[in-house]
């Protein structure tokens, strides 16, 4: 069931909620911004008092004192615009800080099928640019609008105590006004919330640049890359324009109506002054008072734009913060399991396909043996063991840990047990040691980081580096060649110590010797432990316990190495297939080298 769009009141109500916690950081702005207020009407105030005791009754007292209260009322006026304005400005920036901690507190908990379908460009747009937006609407905003309500208000009422029949006349503008700025702001709104799609695509098209740089350079696709970047650059741009547009007609449209009545104002109090109606200093007082009335009007229609763009970020950014975070019902903390894993009829489908990933696979693996999972691209293999740490749900059957189904098993207790060397290994910007200790091994010991790092055969290169151990590695590991890397991964699996074990091609970056190093650290991981292995070279699993073999999303056969090599079925065909292959890239070799 889709969720109802929250109207613009409760999108207001709920930024508002993230500046209660500083309540009274943001009352001292109000404050501030207050006293401003407040002192707007005060100018013209003086002007009476000014003009006639000095120029037509010159009195000393009032010649005397007048100075001196102009001087006091711009320093109050300056010290609590000052005030006011850091005040609001360190509410904004803890507002920042709280929502970009909470989005991404969130997306550390979103499921695996939420990645699929959301760009990792679009998801860093949300919390770098859509949150500052949603913060101009939480806090300055709502300073702006008081602190000029408040003015509007102080000028009004002194217009009115001046000549009240006079001052009723602006009131024939304010039906205009509203229909103005309410027209603008649905455009003002729409372009904002396209703006910040269309920066959600630039943002996804700059990382992929950056992070295939050499694939770019290497295929010549920086003309293709950038003609892209410019489309969609010049997207951006064009957003903006009509943000800017409606902002720009919004000021002169509500300037001129307000004109209008202040013209017709100015022309009738001309009328009055001359025929001696009202003193020079109450004449000059209700024009200066008049004319001051244009400023705070010209700010109020100007906060529209930018809170018209805060409330499109903030339908963004809360959009992003009401995802369903992964499900877990489980309430059973097992422990150290032994290992005993049962798949029971498992169904899988992705969201959006036509066909199952995975039909009706029955397979029980004991605890502490070795079942290599092999077959062709598509045929189900990473599918099936993503579903034993929960990344994704059968839609049906059941998977069993130790006779517990997962799905009542909390998932901190299920993944504790659990250690994964994917081939696409991720690795952080940090030191070798904080990537070998990672999450909720960080407290380890030294000597059990080494001992991991020596059992994976990565202390050789280790030792090397400027640093040791504490040497960072740079982002996703890009000062190591490919073996390190990996190495890295297989010394984390080592030090987490998992009863269940998931390696998904760990030895492919590996050359020949490490490869031979590191499978023979891995043999005496796997003892004891429960162990599933994703294949692609045949050769690396020949002594599992057990192999399995995908077809289609099918188990279509099960045995060891020479069970199906006997058999003569799929897992012989693509053995011989890869055999074939090898042994042609080595003639190929021999030959060039004769050559």
């Amino acid at each position: 069931m889709v969720k109802p769009a929250m109207t613009s009141a409760e999108l207001y109500l709920r930024l508002l909620s993230y500046v209660r916690p500083y309540w009274r950081a943001f009352a001292v702005s109000m404050l501030g911004m207050a006293v401003v207020a407040a002192s707007e009407p005060a100018l013209p105030a003086l002007m009476k008092p000014l003009l006639d005791g000095t120029f037509v009754k010159r009195d000393p007292d009032i010649i005397r004192l007048m100075p001196i209260v102009i001087v006091l009322l711009f320093a109050v006026r300056g010290t609590a615009n000052f005030v006011g304005s850091y005040a609001i400005t360190w509410v904004g920036n803890k507002v920042v800080l709280d929502l970009r901690k909470a989005m991404f507190e969130r997306l550390l908990t979103l499921p695996a099928a939420f990645y699929g379908d959301h760009p990792a460009g679009n998801l860093l747009s949300k919390i770098t640019y859509d949150v500052t937006q949603v913060t101009r609407a939480a806090t300055n905003v709502v300073t702006v609008a008081v602190k000029d309500i408040l003015a509007i208000v102080g000028l009004l009422g002194w217009l009115f105590w001046l000549d009240w029949r006079l001052t009723l006349l602006t009131l024939v503008t304010v039906p205009a006004i509203v229909a103005i700025v309410r027209v603008l702001s649905k455009r003002l709104r729409h372009s904002s919330r396209e703006s910040q799609h269309a920066m959600g695509d630039l943002t996804q098209l700059l990382e992929e640049a950056i992070e295939g740089q050499q694939e770019v350079k290497l295929f010549g696709g920086q003309a293709y890359e950038a003609t892209r970047f410019s489309k969609n650059a010049d997207r951006v741009r064009r957003f903006a324009m009509k943000q800017a547009s409606a902002a720009a007609i919004n000021v002169p449209l509500v300037q001129m109506v307000a004109a209008s009545a202040v013209a017709l104002m100015v022309y009738l109090a001309t009328r009055q002054a001359s025929a001696d109606v009202a003193s020079v200093g109450g004449f000059v007082s209700y024009i200066i008072a008049m004319l001051m009335l244009t400023a705070p009007l010209k700010r109020l229609t100007s906060v529209n734009e930018h809170l018209q763009r805060g409330l499109a970020a903030a339908e963004s950014v809360f959009g992003l913060m009401d995802e369903r975070s992964e499900e877990d019902r489980g309430t059973l903390a097992l422990g150290r399991v032994r290992g005993e894993l049962r798949f029971e009829r498992v169904r899988f489908r992705y969201p959006g396909r036509a066909s199952d990933a995975l039909q009706d696979v029955d397979l029980s693996v004991r605890p502490g043996e070795t079942v290599a999972l092999v077959g062709q691209s598509g045929s189900g293999k990473t599918t099936l063991v993503s579903l034993v740490p929960r990344f994704y749900h059968p839609t049906s059957g059941r998977i069993r840990v130790d006779g517990h189904d997962v799905q009542d098993i909390g998932l901190a207790s299920l993944r504790e047990n659990i250690a994964l060397v994917s081939q696409r290994v991720v690795l952080f910007n940090d030191s070798v040691a904080a990537n070998i200790a990672y999450g909720d091994m960080r407290k380890a010991d030294r000597s059990r980081i080494v001992a991991a790092a020596e059992a994976a055969h990565a202390m050789e290169f280790i030792r090397a580096l400027p640093q040791g151990i504490e040497t960072p590695i740079g982002e996703n590991g890009v000062k190591l060649s490919g073996g390190q890397r990996q190495r890295l991964a297989i010394a984390r699996a080592l030090l987490r110590d998992a009863p269940i074990l998931i390696l998904d091609e760990a030895t492919s970056a590996l050359d020949t010797e490490s490869e031979r190093y590191v499978q023979a650290a891995l043999n005496t991981l796997f003892e004891g432990r429960t162990t599933l292995v994703i294949a692609h070279r045949l050769s690396t699993i020949e002594r599992a316990d057990r192999i399995v073999v995908l077809e289609r999303g099918r188990i279509a056969e099960i045995g060891t190495h020479r069970e199906l090599l006997d058999q003569a079925g799929v897992y012989a065909r693509l053995y011989h297939m890869q055999f074939e292959s090898a042994a042609e890239d080595e003639a190929d070799l021999v030959a060039h080298g004769a050559g």
